[in-house]
């Protein structure tokens, strides 16, 4: 009986590893078995649930939507038991982690500090993937995703790490060209540089704060885009206001490049999530890279 629930263990696993990474070859070299043993253990898992579990074509695998439910349940199983062990272990943890997560905020935060975590923790090992894109954990085989705002699918595990200071800013022609405003309600005259949510695909207001109330404010935008790069690149262009996290523009306002605006009444500062699938208890790997980056978050909000 024993056996047989060490076997089952070990096909929830396989089952995970062909899910994140799209192939049955790569899992089964992963596992150190014959593909053909990995296509019969996949093929005894969707008996024994009674559901087809992966959507299978010549050059691709993906999980069924079925798949993709029984994907974060097995996640939440294989990250509880491989707690229970670490909890008695004083190994450190290993193991691959993918983590998706804007360029600028992985290059400005993660990359100057990576070389004394993985000191740290080396048996660990980490990929990033990068975009302003909602990404499908299940699906693209994502660990986590770090995340600002707030996130809407009930279906995901969500860990709060810190804030993002965000601000308005100009151009010094934009400035020039359509004034200083004074506050919020004196921007009759302006606009903004649009940036399109990817979840809802509508330009995204301004939005200021003033004795504890939230004021939006849609403007004309000239142009708008999807991406956060192309965004603070026509900002700079004189194509309107601009609202983002303060990091973004630190060597645009130093250089005098951007100015910012409207500083007693900024946007509310934006969350920074960690999104993941499963349940509430996230293996070691996970655990200690989301430890670090709520520590370097705690430290940039007391500097």
């Amino acid at each position: 009986m024993l056996t047989n629930r060490m076997d089952r263990l070990d096909r929830l696993e396989l089952f995970t590893r062909i899910v994140e990474g799209g192939s049955f070859a790569a899992a089964a070299r992963e596992m150190r078995v014959a593909r053909s043993t990995a296509t019969n253990s996949i093929n005894l898992l969707e008996r024994e649930t009674g559901v087809r579990l992966l959507a299978r074509t010549t050059r691709h695998v993906a999980a069924t939507p079925e798949g993709a439910e029984f994907y974060r349940r097995a996640r939440a199983i294989l990250a509880e038991v491989e707690d229970s062990f670490g909890a008695f272990s004083s190994s450190s943890p290993s193991g691959h982690l993918r983590i998706d997560a804007s360029g600028l905020l992985t290059r400005t935060f993660l990359v100057p500090r990576l070389p004394a975590f993985l000191a740290r923790y080396p048996g660990l090992t980490l990929s990033f993937s990068q975009g302003d894109r909602f990404v499908d954990l299940v699906r693209d085989g994502v660990d986590c995703a770090l995340r600002a705002g707030h996130p809407v699918d009930s279906s995901l595990r969500m860990r709060r790490l810190g804030e993002l200071p965000e601000i308005t800013c100009a151009s010094p022609a934009y400035l020039e060209a359509r004034g200083l405003p004074r506050g919020f309600d004196d921007l009759d005259g302006h606009c903004m540089v649009g940036f399109v949510s990817s979840r809802t695909g509508e330009v995204m207001p301004l939005e200021f704060t003033r004795g504890g109330a939230v004021h939006l404010r849609h403007l004309p935008c000239v142009v708008s885009t999807d991406n956060s790069d192309t965004a603070a690149a026509l900002a700079r262009q004189g194509l309107g206001l601009i609202q983002a996290p303060r990091y973004r523009f630190e060597a645009d306002l130093a250089s005098g490049g951007l100015v910012e605006v409207l500083a007693e009444t900024p946007p509310e500062p934006l969350p920074l999530n960690a999104i993941h699938a499963g349940g509430r208890t996230v293996s070691r790997r996970l655990a200690v890279f989301l430890d670090w980056v709520r520590d370097i978050f705690a430290g940039a909000a007391s500097a």
